[in-house]
């Protein structure tokens, strides 16, 4: 995105009147997601209360602010209340069976792993059939279907059949468990089928470039990372690259902005321009999909346009708050999302920050490479605060990875984009193009890949407030600071040479390093040696991890945590409540950020629920069932629950039925298969068995602490490459089974246990082989 022009030498004050605006939105959207219904509704008509009274002063700001925020209020309410009286809403609490008719509103995503390939697509619903009553509503409905849902298409009206369960969050009205294949009634609309041509045609113009260029080309045109390799979006979040990928303000700059200098150089002026430019604007909203994140970034992008040209720090400004009140009226929850936050705050950066970073560089360097510098170093800037809580870490490799791969986004977008367009006519010079286009990616591929190899390239940094507030005021002073140190090239080499210093890791090799560091490099499962029990750590991104059961000691987890430089919890799972589970909590909990705690249906044994709900209530860490069927993505780990398929229920009361209600995960690290058993016995294994046929597993955690009550057929059946046991030494239960851990050897498996190795790390080797690390 470039920056706007330099200001006239006595620019007007900046207009923040809009921005207030905007502010306000935002704020009140917080307050709608945070407040109970009552305490929204008494906020509204507070506002309200206050807007009628200031119309008899003259403070329109503040009037304007009071009525912008009552809107946003009052629409969230509303949208609550639609929500919530929902017949879908209802019968997804019952779990009823229905059949539906709607509309497919997103492109089918497909889950892959052995355990069974699941589709997912958005709905919006126009008929439901349920307990034989019809009638026609509206709401979003997301499908977890077979594969045969990967053949719908964007626009079509299909008829769905399946079971409703309830769903997370406010946006979506249900969760349909669907039986059976889609039956299509109606096909897509003539833009949607033309929006899928010309996207099928960016991916055949360069279906011949090596995987990594192939499937970057069409992330950075529309978004579409479905040929992206894994182990390429994992260099891209290490290197803080994300955001290319994902549709976001820069694509449409970039395309749109190419399209208005081609009008311009054709002729084009005035309100003819301006036509060319919402027209470019609506056409990449259908070529990226109409989704909520799309439709953010259009309105960012367009920001980004309205800042070009004289003035262009007071017209980008204005636009923001435009742009910020206009989203939160249409979706209040958009003002608690990260991206959306992200979003505002790198526009607003590339606003107020890129001119004088630029105008500072450009008195030793090109405007075009001042602006190149710029830009990606004035977004990252006003972005840290906000990733550093996200993420507990500072990342260092950011600012220099978006410097360098920064010049050459343009020019592969916009010839991608090309390359599809040229393909719908002529697709021999659309590959010529396109070869290009991945001329152009090859060296973000490269500056993605060295970077996230790099040591050093994140420090890690507190989510706390004094933490935040800290970061923020380093970051102003750095804002206020970098112009005058850019300006002078003797400075900025070596600002540039000290950064690069760092990122190599020159001042931490002066000092020497013993062998066996732990943890070590790129381990993706670690189970802790925690006694006579299980607690599992899954990599999610630097510093945060997924922690699967506590153990039973709160010390041993939390000390195994430490030394994985876990200080982010973003999900834990509490497979099932006996001791050895979760007696652990309070170790995990204790000086890290855990996001919410996910537990077996089976509230049982009693003890151990109220342990976990008092532990949990202490923390102000919500607590609820894990989703059976769901499909998440967490950082580097996509988690799906494949057991248990059971309402919320006391069990028998005495810790007998807890094992059986384990929650088992399927989990996905990077093209790793992993399946995590808990303490299921051979009757719901059987069970698994005939739910996943022909599972396949690289990583095996062995059930119930390797017992002997096991089905021993399917255990070898998964083929593990390796067999993890987490276990006491000389417990009185005899654990773990010698034979059994033969016939898993016997079968292919390696298999290694925490009793005899302390703490154990599934690595993958530079091969893209698995090896096994040991603390011991």
């Amino acid at each position: 995105m470039a920056v706007p022009s330099p200001a006239p030498r006595h620019p007007p004050r900046h207009d923040l009147r809009a921005p207030a605006l905007g502010v306000a939105a935002w704020l009140a959207g917080i307050a709608a997601a945070r407040l109970p219904a009552r305490g929204s509704g008494l906020l509204a008509g507070l506002l309200l209360l206050a807007a009628v009274l200031l119309a008899t002063r003259r403070s329109r700001l503040l009037l304007a602010a009071a009525l912008v925020a009552g809107a946003v209020l009052v629409g969230a309410l509303l949208r609550h209340e639609a929500m919530t009286t929902s017949p879908l809403h209802e019968h997804a609490a019952r779990r009823t069976s229905a059949r539906l008719v709607a509309t497919v509103v997103s492109d089918p995503r497909r889950v892959e792993g052995s355990w069974g390939d699941r589709v997912v697509v958005r709905l919006r619903a126009r008929e439901l059939t349920a307990r034989g009553e019809r009638r026609e509503l509206g709401g979003t409905v997301v499908v977890l279907g077979d594969p045969a849902w990967a053949r719908v298409a964007l626009g079509e009206v299909v008829r769905a059949q399946g079971r409703l369960a309830r769903a997370d969050g406010d946006d979506v009205a249900a969760v349909l468990l669907a039986s059976r294949a889609p039956v299509r009634i109606r096909g897509p609309d003539p833009w949607w089928r033309a929006s899928g041509a010309l996207r099928a045609s960016i991916r055949t113009a360069v279906a011949d470039r090596p995987p990594d260029q192939a499937g970057l080309v069409p992330a950075l045109v529309d978004g579409d990372e479905s040929a992206l390799p894994q182990d390429l979006e994992a260099d891209f979040r290490t290197t803080g690259l994300t955001h290319l990928t994902a549709v976001s303000g820069t694509n449409l700059t970039l395309v749109v902005g190419a399209l208005l200098l081609l009008a311009r150089a054709a002729g084009v002026r005035g309100r003819w321009l301006a036509l060319v430019g919402a027209v470019g604007i609506a056409g990449f909203v259908l070529l990226a999909r109409t989704e909520p994140s799309v439709l953010r970034a259009a309105a960012m992008g367009t920001v980004g346009l309205f800042a070009f040209g004289p003035d262009g720090r007071r017209r980008g400004l204005r636009a923001l708050g435009v742009a910020l009140v206009t989203l939160v009226l249409l979706d209040p929850g958009l003002a608690t999302s990260a991206g959306f936050a992200l979003s505002v705050l790198a526009t607003a950066g590339i606003v107020l920050l890129g001119p004088p970073f630029s105008d500072a560089l450009a008195r030793w360097l090109p405007r075009l490479v001042a602006e190149a510098v710029a830009v990606p170093t004035a977004a990252q800037l006003a972005c840290t605060p906000v990733i550093a809580v996200l993420s507990e870490q500072v990342s260092l490799v950011a600012v220099l990875a978006n410097l360098l791969a920064g010049p050459l986004v343009g020019p592969a977008t916009v010839l991608g984009l090309l390359a599809g367009l040229v393909g719908l006519v002529a697709p021999g010079p659309a590959a010529l193009v396109g070869t290009t286009a991945g001329w152009c990616v090859a060296w973000i591929v490269t500056v993605a890949q060295h970077g996230a190899a790099l040591p050093g390239a994140a420090v890690g940094w507190g989510s706390g407030w004094c933490a935040v507030v800290l970061l923020v005021l380093l970051c102003a002073g750095v804002a206020l600071a970098l112009p005058r140190v850019l300006r002078h090239r003797g400075l900025a080499v070596a600002l540039g040479v000290v950064l690069v210093a760092v990122l190599l890791g020159i001042p931490g090799r002066l000092v020497p390093r013993g062998h066996g560091a732990w943890p070590p490099p790129g381990w993706l499962l670690v189970a802790c040696d925690v006694g006579q029990g299980d607690a599992l750590v899954l990599a999610a991104a630097p510093g945060a991890a997924v922690v699967v059961d506590a153990g039973p000691d709160p010390d041993a987890v939390d000390e195994c945590l430490g030394r994985l430089g876990v200080v982010q919890v973003p999900l834990l799972v509490l497979t099932h409540f006996h001791a050895d589970h979760v007696d652990g909590l309070p170790g995990v909990l204790r000086g890290r950020r855990v996001a919410v705690i996910e537990t077996s249906p089976v509230l049982d044994p009693p003890g151990g629920v109220a342990d976990v709900r008092r532990a949990a209530q202490e923390a102000g860490v919500p607590v609820r069932t894990a989703p059976y069927g769901s499909v998440r993505r967490v950082g580097a780990a996509t988690l799906q629950v494949v057991h248990p398929d059971l309402p919320e229920q006391p069990g028998a009361g005495d810790g007998s039925s807890a094992n059986d209600a384990s929650v088992v995960l399927a989990v996905d690290a990077g093209g790793v298969r992993m399946l995590l058993t808990g303490d299921v016995e051979p009757t719901v294994q059987a069970r698994l068995a005939r739910l996943l046929p022909g599972l396949d597993v690289d990583v095996l955690k062995v059930p119930h602490h390797g017992s002997r009550h096991q089905d021993e057929r399917w255990l070898t059946s998964l083929r593990a490459e390796v067999a993890l046991v987490s276990v006491g030494a000389d417990n009185d239960y005899g654990h773990p089974d010698g034979p059994l851990l033969a016939r898993l050897t016997a079968a292919g498996a390696e298999v290694h246990r925490t009793d005899e190795e302390g703490d154990l790390a599934v690595v993958r080797r530079p091969d893209g082989g698995l090896a096994t690390a040991t603390r011991r």
